[in-house]
């Protein structure tokens, strides 16, 4: 990586944290705002939950498409901004159409920033530094949530509308932040996406390129089972299966949730230097193997009722498990979704996997709800260990399309370099700025 690589890097994740610090204040005292400090009742709070989703559904598809053409930085301020708005509206709206729509441009620019800063970071990284770079905006989202919910909660009244006003205005001013300090980055061209600004009209067949690359779609699906099988589940099924069955408190959810993103925070960087010189399909193949040794101990905890020590400690287990597998697949993921992008459609690549993320997100509560509001647990369990298994199977089939780069960028590069060192100078050509051996 270049200097100016670096510094715009660090510069983009220091918006990131500052931003994800802002939502740490409000995500976890949403719900309750809506529906009890602003007497707007359940329902409301359904809805505009539901309106986060519904609106990262209608700009996604489009969002893509304009990166590519404009270039990212201009799309994430733009991003920043409407969620800014979102976020004070929210703090500031007393009925429920005003309520509905601040969560429609709250939901609507964190679903433009979010594809944004992906390209971004794709920019100013190489095929070699991009794991470390996506584990390192991944640590930081989960850190940066993590103290932000702490402080909130020690700042939050629900009997004082005012204290969720400060809230909402300290996470606005944070997207505020965010647009600033990714407003001053100079976007250095990396090697990898040097003509990330077609002039050649091939972002208008974004999608038909897209659906046309055979790894890209499997690795969508892929991504779909995934965010299904675990963050789809932490807010619906999971939490309900926890309290009704497994029988633990409100509080003790909260621990399993804390024991979640200490998990990511302290064995981020540990995994990291495991995994980076692995292949990405057979990392992602044991993620689905560790989950679904979280889904059976979920399963195990709900068949103890009797010894509550050892079900409680069996559900706080899943929750940190499924935390380890998430740090395995922040340097994976994201960074083969760049890399199996062709030039001047990273935009476009990272925003259908976001697209398929909030599909997920949506599919994933809307199943769990439905199958714990039937007592359904037995088959909500089988169903998310074979879900888990799916994505073991899932990965190891994508293995088969991916290139020795794809798979391995840092391995393919020292094998590079050692075919280079044993082949002498003289004996090289170059062709197309390439050099082969004669």
């Amino acid at each position: 990586m270049t200097t100016a690589m670096g510094a715009a890097l660090r510069r983009i994740q220091l918006g990131n944290a500052l931003s994800a610090f802002g939502n740490g204040f409000t995500v976890p005292f949403l719900f309750i705002y809506v529906s009890q400090v602003r007497n707007l009742g359940a329902s409301t709070a359904g809805v505009v939950l539901a309106t986060f989703a519904v609106a990262a559904l209608f700009v996604l598809p489009f969002v893509g498409r304009v990166i590519d053409r404009r270039g990212p930085l201009p799309v994430a301020v733009a991003g920043t901004v409407s969620a800014a708005v979102g976020s004070m509206g929210l703090g500031l709206a007393e009925s429920e159409v005003l309520v509905v729509a601040a969560a429609a441009a709250l939901g609507a620019g964190i679903a433009v920033v979010q594809p944004s800063l992906a390209t971004m970071i794709v920019w100013c990284s190489t095929t070699t530094t991009r794991s470390r770079a996506f584990a390192m905006q991944f640590f930081l989202n989960n850190l940066g949530l993590g103290v932000g919910g702490l402080l909130g909660g020690q700042l939050v009244d629900t009997s004082d509308p005012s204290s969720f006003v400060r809230l909402f205005a300290i996470e606005s001013v944070m997207f505020l932040v965010l647009g600033a300090t990714i407003a001053t980055v100079r976007l250095p061209k990396a090697p990898r996406v040097e003509d990330a600004v077609p002039t050649d009209g091939s972002a208008r067949n974004g999608w038909r390129t897209l659906l046309a690359d055979r790894a890209m779609v499997q690795l969508s699906v892929l991504g779909f089972v995934m965010f299904f099988a675990c963050y789809g589940q932490f807010e619906s099924g999971l939490s309900a299966f926890a309290v009704e069955v497994t029988r633990i408190s409100p509080a003790t959810l909260g621990l399993a949730l804390a024991a979640n993103t200490l998990a990511i925070v302290l064995t981020q960087f540990v995994v990291l230097r495991l995994v980076e010189r692995r292949r990405r399909s057979r990392v992602i193949a044991l993620v689905g193997l560790i989950w679904t040794v979280a889904w059976v101990a979920a399963g195990i905890s709900g068949l103890v009722p009797g010894a509550h020590a050892v079900a409680t400690t069996l559900l706080i287990s899943t929750y940190a498990l499924f935390g380890i597998g998430e740090s395995m697949l922040a340097p994976t993921m994201a960074p083969l979704v760049a890399d199996l992008a062709s030039p001047g459609l990273v935009g476009q690549y990272n925003s259908a996997f976001a697209l398929v993320k909030q599909l997920a997100l949506a599919a994933g509560p809307a199943a769990g709800g439905l199958m714990a509001g039937a007592g359904l647990y037995a088959p909500y369990i089988a169903l998310l260990i074979a879900c888990s298994l799916g994505i073991s199977v899932l990965a190891l089939r994508l293995g088969r399309r991916l290139s020795p780069a794809q798979e391995n960028p840092l391995r393919a590069q020292e094998q590079r370099a050692a075919v280079a060192r044993a082949v002498p100078e003289d004996d090289r050509v170059s062709v197309s700025g390439v050099s082969v051996s004669v």
